[in-house]
């Protein structure tokens, strides 16, 4: 169930780690190792959800490419980053990270371009973006945790603004930095497969049902829920990590 409410959330606007992993840190299973599977389930998820707004996708190519190129770079990055970090070290930081996507998903509105993303962006523009989607890749290589919200705040400071061709474009980089990241957790034994089977099965049922009828609900009540679960989320692991 937590794989399915994960995949759909996801598919709508990003949160789903705020849902999955904390369902896996209740059934046992360690940090680090809840992050590398939850990472894997929720891969499959965006390729499901992926599939299911492929028809929303219109981004030029001067834009999709560099953003692809930074998501494949600061993926591996942070997925190496976070197999040399201490569970301990990680739990402390992450109810800051959750936090810091939230607000950037309740405020990327505001600080959009007047101008619609287009083949006349300036390079200047182009490169910032770039810049800041690599570090995107490396935060959701290392947690993924908000991911989607972090991507949605950049594509909304660029100027796009139908939410819907934003989860295409969204699903795409997520579906790449998290299959990045799982090659290293794989390779390195972090994945709990027990776990991770089950949760790919409802990951990838809520992914694709959550996108087909997330496009027919008002943007406004998907942004509304987000923000919602994201700071209930975040409240609750900065209990657990300092209380």
């Amino acid at each position: 169930m937590a794989g399915m409410l994960a995949g759909a959330l996801n598919s709508v606007a990003g949160g789903g780690s705020f849902i999955a992993f904390p369902a896996l840190l209740f059934s046992g299973v360690p940090p680090i190792s809840a992050n590398a599977t939850n990472a894997l389930a929720l891969w499959t998820a965006a390729a499901a959800s992926g599939s299911a707004y492929r028809r929303r996708l219109n981004v030029p190519r001067r834009v999709f490419v560099p953003l692809l190129c930074a998501s494949l770079v600061g993926a591996l990055a942070g997925a190496l980053l976070l197999l040399r970090t201490p569970g301990e070290t990680f739990m402390h930081l992450l109810p800051w990270m959750i936090l810091a996507a939230t607000l950037m998903f309740a405020f990327g509105k505001k600080l959009a371009r007047r101008s619609s993303i287009d083949h006349e962006m300036s390079y200047g523009y182009l490169t910032a973006a770039t810049a800041f989607q690599l570090f995107v890749g490396v935060y959701g290589g290392y947690f993924g945790g908000g991911m989607g919200i972090a991507m949605l705040a950049m594509l909304a400071a660029l100027g796009m603004t139908d939410v819907h061709s934003m989860n295409a474009l969204k699903s795409i980089m997520v579906f790449i930095i998290n299959g990045i990241a799982i090659v290293a957790f794989i390779l390195a034994h972090a994945v709990y497969w027990r776990h991770g089977m089950v949760m790919i099965f409802g990951g990838c049922t809520g992914g694709y049902l959550g996108a087909h009828f997330a496009q027919k609900l008002p943007q406004a009540w998907i942004r509304r829920f987000v923000v919602l679960v994201g700071m209930t989320v975040s409240l609750y692991f900065f209990w657990r990590a300092y209380a």
